[in-house]
C-alpha cells in the first residue's frame, strides 16, 4: 500500500474515533455523523489514490464513489446509505447547517447507522488495500 493512501486510512481512523466518542454524546449526534460522512470520504480517497495515484478535490461522497467503484468489487456498499450520509455534509461556511439531515438533526440512531456504515467500510477497503502492491512505507495498524 502505498504512504500516501495509509495516510488517508489514518485519517478515516481518526474521524471514526472522533464519531466514536462522540455518539456517547446524545447532543452531539450531529458531529458524530459528520465525523462518520468525513471517514467515509477518505476510505473512499485512499481507494482513488492507491488506483490512480490521484485524489479528486470534492467531498460528494456519490461523485468519489463513481469514481472507484470498478476497484470496489468486493466491497459491500448500500447507495441508500450512502446518499443519506452525504447529506450530512455541508459546506463548514454554514456552520448553522453543520452536519444536519433533510429533516433537521440526527437522531441518535442515525448517528450510531452512520459510524457503523464507516467502520465496516474502513474495515473492508483497508482489509483489501492491505493485500495491494506498490507499498513504498512500511505498514502500520
Amino acid at each position: 500500500m502505498k504512504a500516501v493512501t495509509r495516510e488517508w486510512l489514518n485519517r478515516a481512523e481518526d474521524d471514526l474515533a472522533a464519531a466514536g466518542l462522540l455518539l456517547s454524546q446524545s447532543q452531539l449526534t450531529n458531529l458524530a455523523a459528520f465525523h462518520a460522512q468525513q471517514a467515509v470520504e477518505k476510505v473512499l480517497k485512499a481507494v482513488l489514490e492507491e488506483s490512480s495515484g490521484a485524489a479528486v478535490k470534492t467531498h460528494s461522497l456519490t461523485r468519489l464513489y463513481n469514481l472507484v467503484e470498478s476497484q470496489m468489487s468486493v466491497i459491500d456498499m448500500d447507495p441508500d446509505m450512502l446518499d443519506r450520509l452525504e447529506a450530512v455534509y455541508i459546506e463548514s461556511r454554514y456552520p448553522g447547517e453543520m452536519g444536519l439531515l433533510p429533516y433537521g438533526k440526527p437522531t441518535q440512531t442515525d448517528a450510531s447507522n452512520f459510524y457503523d456504515f464507516a467502520h465496516q467500510l474502513y474495515k473492508q477497503v483497508a482489509a483489501a488495500l492491505e493485500g495491494t502492491q506498490g507499498n513504498d512505507s512500511p505498514e502500520s495498524t
